[in-house]
């Protein structure tokens, strides 16, 4: 994936993250620096002998907070985990299939706490500042592991994703952010936000990172990423609630990025999806994801609720107020809304949208906890739409020309992962032109 030594690599890593006037010690919780030395120098000796064990033999990863590592607690960004749980017995899934991959694992990264905000703010362990200004917002949950890639870091990070996780952070701080299909990456060993929901993928700089990493943490054999010929793609351009509401950057960038593939021979065309509708519908009953999240921390609420962000306990707290037959509806009816989304796009190669209807907050902004939810509920309300609907999706970071970053959403079909791969290459190829 890189041509300089690992050691080197990771060496330059290292320092970034040291230094004081950086973000270092807000993004990475955990620096593994013995065993990252020893798998940079393992991979270099490897290299060396003309071995290689894939593309990300060297690579230098960063972890969200809520895989397992053997031997260590899994603080999933909370000061209750952190202080009461148990040593993880084993690696998650991923973390063993990284390992086995050559990866070089440096550090574990800063998140919102339990995954639940889109804003990235931690009160336990600080808040990494957004790299393109410092005074604005990361995202979230996987903050940490965006400005881990913006910041050079590390080559690749791995976050969740279960309503935008890795998306939004991705689209606020400008790098690459691939959510897969749902079932396509175990959650085994990865600290729940919803089961029905979650969903695993890397951030990187380039959608060539992100898929060298979904493969290897898919369990797929590794596979040369071609563009997919842009000249008569069917893009879907959806209307209606995704662009309702656009701030002036994103309102400007997203059809000025439609344009530029118009232009390439992509065929557009103006998505009017009523499955929105019952979407907005259908989480109005019952969130599933609250439902859900408050399962996992109920108990925990009881005992320790002074000692959660209290944005987050009170957002938790609301499950309490779901009933099973509202949860249980809910389901129901997100399955039927799956379904009909399925065929619905079955036309199209992909939808786009904005990734966020609005740039990254300033952090001053969100004092007030009402503007904090409403800044998070517009953060996530597009991305949102990928998890609802069982669908892949990548953010694309467009053309900035010095302004904040702003992202491009391109949504496939369930099991179209590698399709969705090879439109996004192409369409970063157009956007670098």
């Amino acid at each position: 994936m890189t041509k300089r030594p690992a050691l080197e690599r990771l060496n330059a890593a290292l320092a970034r993250i040291d230094d004081p006037k950086g973000e270092g010690a807000r993004t990475c919780l955990t620096v593994y620096r013995e065993a990252a030395m020893a798998a940079a120098e393992a991979s270099d000796a490897r290299a060396k002998a003309g071995i290689s064990l894939g593309p990300l033999d060297g690579a230098v990863v960063t972890l969200k907070d809520l895989f397992d590592v053997a031997g260590e607690v899994t603080r999933a960004g909370s000061k209750v985990l952190a202080e009461e749980g148990k040593p993880a017995e084993r690696d998650a899934p991923v973390v063993q299939r990284l390992r086995a991959a050559g990866a070089v694992i440096i550090a574990k990264t800063n998140m919102s706490e339990f995954a639940f905000t889109g804003i990235g703010i931690n009160p336990h362990f600080g808040t990494p500042a957004n790299p393109a200004d410092r005074a604005r917002v990361p995202g979230g949950s996987s903050s940490g592991a965006a400005v881990s890639v913006a910041d050079e870091f590390c080559d690749i990070a791995i976050g969740s994703d279960t309503g935008g996780s890795v998306r939004n952070p991705a689209a606020l701080c400008g790098v690459v952010g691939f959510k897969p299909s749902r079932q396509r990456v175990p959650t085994d060993g990865v600290f729940p936000l919803s089961y029905s929901l979650d969903s695993i993928g890397p951030l990187a700089k380039t959608v060539a990172e992100c898929a060298a990493a979904d493969a290897m943490m898919a369990g797929d054999a590794s596979w040369t990423l071609e563009a997919a010929p842009l000249a008569g793609l069917r893009l879907g351009v959806a209307q209606g609630l995704p662009l309702e509401n656009l701030d002036d950057t994103v309102g400007r960038r997203f059809p000025e990025a439609l344009d530029r593939l118009e232009r390439a021979g992509a065929r557009l065309s103006y998505e009017k999806l009523p499955q929105f509708d019952g979407m907005v519908q259908t989480l109005a009953r019952a969130s599933i994801l609250v439902a859900e999240v408050y399962s996992v921390h109920r108990d925990r609420l009881a005992r320790r609720g002074d000692d959660i962000d209290q944005i987050v306990r009170a957002r938790v707290s609301k499950g309490a107020d779901i009933s099973a037959a509202d949860y249980i509806e809910s389901l129901h009816s997100r399955a039927a809304l799956i379904h009909d989304m399925d065929t619905r796009l079955g036309d199209l190669d992909a939808l786009l949208m904005p990734s966020t209807p609005i740039v990254a907050p300033r952090v001053d902004e969100l004092t007030d906890p009402k503007i904090f939810m409403a800044r998070n509920a517009m953060l996530l309300r597009n991305t949102t739409i990928g998890n609802f609907f069982d669908l892949c999706g990548v953010s694309l970071p467009l053309p900035r020309e010095g302004g904040l970053p702003v992202g491009l959403m391109v949504l496939a079909r369930n099991g179209q992962d590698r399709k969705l791969l090879r439109i996004a290459e192409a369409l970063e190829q157009a956007f670098s032109r």
